[in-house]
C-alpha cells in the first residue's frame, strides 16, 4: 500500500496546490490525519478521491513517506494512479451499476434465464 502526491503545480489563492492519493482509501485518510488535515477537506470527485495539499504540505508529506510521482514524467503510472482514484469516489459503484443496468435493459441484450439455461 503506498500514498502518493502529485507536482505542486496547480496554483490557486497565490500558492501552488497537489494531490494526495492513495492505494487504500483507509490509508489516504489516516496519512491526511498524520498531515493534520481535516476529514472534511476530503475531495470526494468523480474525477478521484484526494486532498488537496499546498507546496509546504507537499514537503511534509514527502518526509513522511509518501510517493512522489509526476504527472508528465512516469505518465503510465499517474494514470494508474488516478483511475484507481477515480475508482475510490463514493459514487463509482452506483454509476457503474447504473450503466450495467442500462446496458443490460438496451434493446437486443441477451439476458438468460439460469432455470431455463440448465433445462
Amino acid at each position: 500500500m503506498a500514498v502518493y502526491v502529485d507536482n505542486a503545480v496547480f496554483p490557486w489563492r497565490g500558492r501552488r496546490w497537489a494531490h494526495l492519493m492513495a492505494d487504500e482509501l483507509e490509508e489516504l485518510h489516516a496519512f491526511a490525519a498524520r498531515l493534520g488535515i481535516p476529514r472534511r477537506k476530503f475531495q470526494d470527485k468523480r474525477s478521484g478521491a484526494h486532498y488537496d495539499i499546498d507546496e509546504a504540505m507537499r514537503t511534509r508529506a514527502l518526509e513522511l513517506g509518501a510517493i512522489a510521482v509526476s504527472r508528465t514524467g512516469d505518465r503510465a503510472r499517474m494514470r494508474a494512479i488516478i483511475a484507481n482514484a477515480r475508482r475510490q469516489w463514493s459514487g463509482h459503484a452506483a454509476e457503474r451499476h447504473a450503466a450495467e443496468r442500462h446496458c443490460a435493459d438496451a434493446p437486443g441484450s441477451a439476458t438468460v434465464d439460469a432455470d431455463a439455461a440448465s433445462d
